[in-house]
């Protein structure tokens, strides 16, 4: 018989433009879930929350390690399991020659440190304190499922906006999210073929525009996160319980807010915001991060002749890094090098709370009571199968049912084989 190990995060971002309710709730209740039906030893769940005190914060840095170390010691006959509450947030691609969508799916962890790894690696002869951190789009958790040995299964339930298709390559069984992005692919029509000299053009600009916004004050106006919108209800359909009713996604606007107050920078923009993660974070930034400035950092010296000023406390920083990169492994980004890298994800389960271009709710009952809709939904399904067992396609298609009826018009998805659709939900 094997283990049966997890990691829960619940992120609430307390005090901040972003503040949620729920997700503490949707972790404790998981919790009771995982041992009471499932039959986890408590000393095999992790669990990190913030505003809870007897737990690790949920910071970038905290929540890879304990993913990390969830999987490396991951045997054949295992049971692993992820739970994710909290914010979702799609930030904008480095470039857009190889996306599909445009933007990089992402988790946000309480300390903001968060960015696309579609090559971090972590380096396993380093101390899990110096392990090198980022949060969590889809080839992070890509890279993190093709780990997995066979025989052992990974599920994760991500209830948070914009979080189908985390796990890339893996076949979609219930949703859009893919079909979505071959539909706005076939929109754009067919590009053009550029060489690597136009490559690197296009890669410089866009280093320019990020390191420029470091150095130049730029008053930006942003935009308060909405926490009484219909936080994707609809108001014809049947009425929940819920009496507040926001949603999981955070705006980019509000993102750079948070980011300004936790950094005390004023400048951050739409093109700083990886160079001010690296700033900020340093030695725990993600290793694409410090990939993609030091590519800067070169690019702007060869095309001045001389090192800009401007790069000098970054040479500085990135000199007592091991970091080596060129310019086309930045610029690879989703394409096919980079693909080629990662290994298909076989033995991973996701259940996404909604669609890559949806939201999922956030609700609060009228007698003060919290939860993500997916999550409630979960139990509300568990609950009323008793002992008897779920798969993972008819959870799925029963919590679209339930949130529908409820008036929630987020869908969940499922992503995994066609094997794994038809296994119990988590063991």
């Amino acid at each position: 018989m094997g283990q049966k190990r997890a990691v829960l995060v619940g992120i609430n971002y307390p005090g901040t433009e972003g503040e949620l309710k729920g997700c503490l709730n949707d972790v404790a209740r998981m919790r009771r879930c995982l041992v009471d039906r499932f039959g986890f030893d408590e000393a095999g769940i992790r669990v990190l929350a913030d505003a809870d005190p007897t737990t690790p914060p949920p910071t970038g840095a905290n929540i890879r390690t304990e993913l990390e170390r969830l999987v490396t010691g991951a045997r054949p006959g295992d049971f692993l399991f992820f739970h994710y509450s909290g914010h979702g947030l799609q930030l904008p691609a480095e470039t857009g020659e190889d996306d599909d969508t445009g933007y990089d799916e992402c988790i946000v962890p309480c300390d903001l440190n968060l960015i696309k790894g579609d090559s971090d690696k972590i380096h396993q002869h380093k101390e899990p304190s110096k392990l090198s951190c980022a949060l969590t789009a889809d080839q992070d958790f890509t890279e993190l499922v093709a780990k997995v040995p066979d025989g052992c299964l990974f599920t994760m339930v991500s209830d948070s906006c914009h979080s189908g298709g985390l796990i890339d390559k893996t076949k979609e069984q219930i949703g859009n999210s893919t079909k979505q992005s071959k539909i706005q692919q076939r929109e754009r029509g067919p590009r053009p073929p550029s060489d690597a000299g136009g490559a690197r053009s296009s890669l410089l600009r866009i280093l320019r525009g990020a390191f420029e916004s470091l150095v130049i004050h730029r008053c930006g106006q942003g935009h308060h996160h909405n926490q009484t919108g219909s936080g994707g209800r609809d108001p014809d359909a049947e009425t929940t319980s819920a009496s507040v009713v926001s949603n999981r996604s955070l705006p980019l606007s509000t993102f750079i807010e948070m980011l300004r107050d936790r950094t005390g920078k004023h400048d951050v923009g739409v093109g700083s915001i990886r160079t001010t993660l690296f700033h900020h974070f340093g030695e725990e930034a993600s290793p694409k991060v410090k990939r993609f400035v030091k590519a800067m950092v070169g690019k702007l010296r060869h095309e001045d002749g001389k090192e800009p000023v401007r790069s000098q406390a970054l040479r500085e920083v990135m000199l007592e890094q091991d970091v080596h990169c060129s310019v086309e492994e930045v610029y690879a980004g989703t394409g096919a090098a980079a693909a080629a890298r990662v290994a298909v994800p076989r033995n991973g389960v996701l259940i996404s709370g909604c669609q890559t271009d949806e939201t999922s709710a956030d609700a609060t009952t009228p007698d003060g009571t919290s939860y993500g809709a997916l999550s409630n939904a979960i139990q509300a399904i568990l609950g009323g199968k008793r002992r008897g067992t779920v798969t993972n396609r008819e959870l799925v298609v029963r919590a679209r049912e339930l949130l529908s009826k409820e008036g929630y018009t987020q869908q969940p998805g499922l992503y995994c084989s066609d094997e794994h659709a038809k296994l119990p939900f988590i063991c």
